[in-house]
């Protein structure tokens, strides 16, 4: 809205500015001619001022009258003639310009007109012509890097938007990959027990027998159907993770070990179990943390990290914060918080990130419980 209000304004400022030297070449013209006002140059200086006043039109019309009338009455028609070479050094049509230029005083020197562009100096008004070809190169060169500049700015943020995207969809892709990974195993326990327990039916009465089938059954077929849907999502060329089904708060305990190890200083306080979390807040937890370590890592080496875990309900709680380091006043780059942003919004809670206060960077994400994991225990 900015760059079109601005080129309005250039629109309107531009025609004052031809109206203003069209009327002053007409009254300039009359002067000269007596106080004739009704003559063939006003009507040549009009026509001038409408060619340049133009929006759309033929390029060469313009520069044509000026050319002309500058050729025939000299002085008078100059500063619209000024406007029209301006005009063609800014399109990169000097020589055109240069041409009209010397068109113009040729013809001063052919029709010997009461003002001349050879008086009352013998190089003014070149020195004039000069100028504003000069002044149109500078403009057009200005415009183009603007509109050059403004283009890569555009490109730039069509480019982080569609980062941007992508990392939500790694992100959600990654979900559906961890919980196809923690589904599966559970699916996979109950297939398996249920198979040993329908191995012994005979043992068993025959309903038990038969609805413990029907579990296996349905079971192994969930699984099945499981695998088809969000196995896909898992990219071909990602390693494969084993550890993945360990629990939570050991991953969390062992990725801080490995910081620890790698000389950050961290400070802990966990409250409550991994258990009372779902398996999907407890896989949040463990990506916030890794991004939040390693942000610190990189941007305030030498300053402590203090984390927070709370897994009781009503919800699960994650704050990381270091105070101002050796370098703390950089900013984290890239797109990992986007991704986590997107992560935690699809569980239903909030993710923030920014300065804490005196210097310090605060990440902290709330995700509530679903209702029925508030209403009673986890079984």
């Amino acid at each position: 809205m900015n760059t079109e209000r601005r080129h309005r304004w250039a629109f309107y400022g531009r025609l004052a500015l031809v109206g203003l030297l069209t009327l002053a070449a007409v009254q300039n013209g009359a002067s000269s001619a007596g106080g004739e006002y009704l003559a063939v140059r006003s009507a040549v200086a009009l026509a001038c001022g409408a060619a340049l006043a133009l929006p759309r039109g033929p390029r060469w019309l313009a520069p044509a009258l000026t050319t002309a009338g500058a050729g025939v009455w000299g002085w008078t028609m100059l500063p619209l003639l000024l406007v029209a070479l301006f005009d063609l050094s800014a399109r990169r049509r000097t020589g055109v310009a240069v041409l009209c230029a010397v068109l113009a005083l040729a013809g001063n020197a052919v029709f010997r007109p009461v003002v001349s562009l050879w008086s009352p100096q013998q190089y003014g008004s070149t020195l004039f012509l000069l100028l504003a070809v000069l002044g149109g190169q500078w403009m057009g060169n200005r415009r183009r890097l603007v509109l050059a500049l403004n283009t890569q700015v555009e490109q730039l943020r069509t480019e982080r938007d569609l980062r941007e995207q992508a990392a939500r969809l790694a992100e959600r892709s990654a979900i559906a990959a961890e919980m196809h990974d923690v589904l599966a195993h559970r699916l996979s326990l109950i297939a398996l027990h249920t198979g040993v327990l329908v191995a012994r039916k005979e043992t068993l009465p025959g309903p038990v027998g038969d609805r413990l089938a029907l579990l296996r059954a349905a079971s192994t077929d969930a699984l099945t159907d499981l695998r088809d849907v969000l196995g896909a999502l898992r990219s071909a060329d990602a390693p494969a993770a084993p550890d993945r089904l360990r629990p939570a708060l050991r991953d969390v305990e062992e990725l801080i070990e490995q910081a620890r190890a790698a000389g950050q200083r961290i400070d802990t306080v966990i409250e409550g179990t991994p258990e009372q979390a779902p398996a999907a807040h407890r896989l949040a937890v463990l990506r916030l943390i890794r991004e939040a370590l390693t942000n610190a890592r990189k941007h305030a080496p030498d300053a402590p990290v203090r984390v927070r875990i709370d897994y009781g309900p009503p919800a699960t709680l994650i704050e990381v914060v270091n105070p101002p380091g050796s370098s703390a006043h950089a900013v984290p780059s890239g797109f990992g918080l986007v991704g986590l942003r997107e992560r935690v919004e699809a569980l239903g809670g909030h993710l923030s990130a920014g300065p804490g206060g005196a210097g310090a960077w605060r990440l902290a994400a709330r995700i509530p419980h679903p209702v029925h994991e508030q209403n009673g225990p986890r079984t």
